[in-house]
This record gives structure tokens, sequence and C-alpha cells, in this order.
């Protein structure tokens, strides 16, 4: 029989879901198996659902645990269950993918049996692609700064989310960093989006100088929390909430209240600790489904920008076709040597 037979068999909502090799070890560190991983997602599964539902997701997959290859997996599978749904979705380069899209807490199991450690939903629901539900803001430690330093910049962002008559959502990102995720009504393209994240970000640079950067060019950020505006282009995607980050401690991305915030420890949740919280608090992050806000006054906020200040786009990641009005993606360091 070998190793595949000891495979189990796990329910999830009514479906069952069959869990090869449950006992291979994923995190060596910790002695923590692929059963273990399983029946973590088990444990969160409404909160990992809200998180996902109806979006096309990337897998993140490590089929022989963390200290092992891993690799992004952007198409559904040949041999995907006919119960998951896929969407249709367009990459920067033109082409274009089915990405699974969960629906049911089952297809994180199914995915789970594959190796999958991460799952990274698009900012859009499979009825519309094109159109992000979701302003999400990633506030990155730099070298020199940690997660206590992101918090800070958090607080700030929630100020100037308040005054725009936005509300977000923190979490941690697994690392050293903070997610804040504002639920927006699908109106807007990615291009737009990505604008209000970088008017977000400038509007921090300003209100906190010399500790936080829009910087796109590690040579250019210093010691500062680094508003990663590009994770809002298309096919760039943020960790869920939920999801177990591929570390040695088996740290998950953990949604708070942000009363939590200023005294949570990213290290303090992991899969074997947040199925306990989860039991006692349930997803903190179930009322964002009622949220749909609107992004006007940041849109504003970015046109005073390029009128008042000239202050127009930065540069796309370095895979992207050339974008209409990007200023040069060159690196100032090497700019200067050109003259």
């Amino acid at each position: 029989m070998g190793a595949a037979g000891n495979a189990i068999e796990l329910e999830a909502a009514g479906r069952t879901v069959r869990l090869s090799s449950p006992d291979k070890v994923y995190f060596p560190e910790r002695g923590l198996t692929k059963r273990h991983v399983a029946e973590y997602y088990l444990a969160v599964a409404d909160g990992i659902l809200r998180a996902l539902r109806d979006r096309p997701t990337t897998l993140e997959r490590y089929p022989d645990g963390v200290e092992g290859e891993s690799f992004f997996q952007k198409r559904a599978p040949k041999n995907l269950p006919e119960w998951i749904p896929t969407a249709h979705i367009a990459f920067p380069s033109g082409r274009t993918a089915d990405e699974i899209c969960p629906t049911e807490p089952a297809a994180v199991l199914w995915a789970a049996n594959l190796g999958c450690l991460t799952f990274h939903p698009w900012p859009v629901r499979r009825e519309d692609t094109d159109r992000p539900d979701e302003l999400r803001i990633d506030l990155d430690p730099q070298p020199g700064t940690d997660y206590h330093h992101a918090v800070a910049a958090a607080h700030q962002l929630r100020a100037l989310l308040e005054e725009l008559g936005l509300r977000g959502w923190p979490k941690t990102s697994g690392g050293r960093g903070l997610h804040v995720f504002v639920p927006i009504e699908p109106r807007w393209t990615f291009t737009e989006v990505r604008r209000c994240a970088i008017a977000l970000g400038r509007e921090l640079e300003r209100r906190m100088p010399g500790k936080v950067t829009t910087a796109w060019w590690k040579e250019e950020r210093g010691e500062r929390i680094f508003v990663d505006y590009n994770q809002t282009a298309r096919d760039r995607t943020i960790a869920s909430a939920y999801s177990v980050r591929p570390r040695p401690h088996a740290p998950v991305s953990a949604p708070l209240r942000w009363d939590e915030v200023d005294d949570a420890e990213p290290r303090d949740f992991d899969i074997v600790t947040m199925p306990a919280r989860f039991a006692e608090l349930g997803d903190v992050h179930a009322d964002m489904e009622d949220h749909a806000f609107t992004l006007d006054a940041v849109l504003e906020l970015a046109a005073r920008d390029e009128h008042d200040h000239g202050l127009g786009d930065m540069p796309y990641p370095p895979d992207y076709p050339k974008m209409p009005g990007e200023p040069k993606r060159v690196q100032p360091s090497r700019a200067k040597h050109k003259d």
C-alpha cells in the first residue's frame, strides 16, 4: 500500500475530502504534519472561506513541506473537482487563465491536500474579475524596522481612512508587517484602485516624515515602513486572512480588532494557537461583508496630488508591460551613471 495507504477522509460542511499522506511532516521544527495543516483549516473554516469566497485564488504550494520546493499555482489543475468553480482572469501580459474560486470549506481542504499553505485571493469576485471589491494596503517593514513601526503607521492610516469616510480591517501578514483591507464597491478598475493606494501612501509619508515611504526602489526606502502600493496592481495578491505562512514556526495571517493591534505579537498566531482564538472570538473580520465603501474621496486626494504637487503615477513591478503615464522604470543609482 505504501504512503497512500494511510490516506484519511475529512468532512467539511457535508463534503468529504481525501487527505493523502496525512503524516507527512510539513514544519519539521515543530513536528507539524499535513494533517495538522488540514485540521487547522477546518477549525477556521468560516474565517478562511469569508476571505476567499468567490475570489480567483492562486495557491502557494509546498508539497514536501516548508523545507521543500514550492511554486505558485495560478491555473486550476486538470483534475479539479466539478464542485469547485473557476473564473477567467486576464494577466497584465494579456494572457488569461482559469483560477479556482472557493465557495465552500471543502475547497480549502482540497487545496491543503495538494500542499497549499498560503492562499492568495484576487481582490475581485468571479462575477466581475476586472473591478476590485477590496482596497488592500500592505505596510511592509524594511530592514531596521519591525511590527511595532508598522503598527504606528497603521494607526495613522486608520485615522486617514476615517477622514475619507472609509474603514479598514487590520491583520498580521504572518511576518513582521500589517495588512489593512477596505471593502469597496466594485466600480473602479485596478488602475484606479492602485492610484488610491498610492495617494494613501503619499499622505502617510507626509504625516509620518522619515517613518513611512512609497519609494519603489529598495535603495531609497531606508529604515521606514514601505507602503507597497504595487500589491494593488492586477495579478498581485496578498496572503488571505487565516492563511498559513511558509516559515519554520507555522505562523498564520491573523485578523485583528483595532484595539488588539498594539499588543499583538505576530509570532503568537500560528496553526496551533489560532483555533482556540477562533473558537472563542469567531472571525473578527466577519462584518467586512456588510460594508462596501466608495473611493471618491481618495481619488480626489490623488487628483490634488497630481494638480498641486505634480505627483503622477509610480513605477509598476518589473514584469509588467509599460503602462500609460508611468515614469521611467529605472533604478535611480543606475540612472545617474548613464549621464
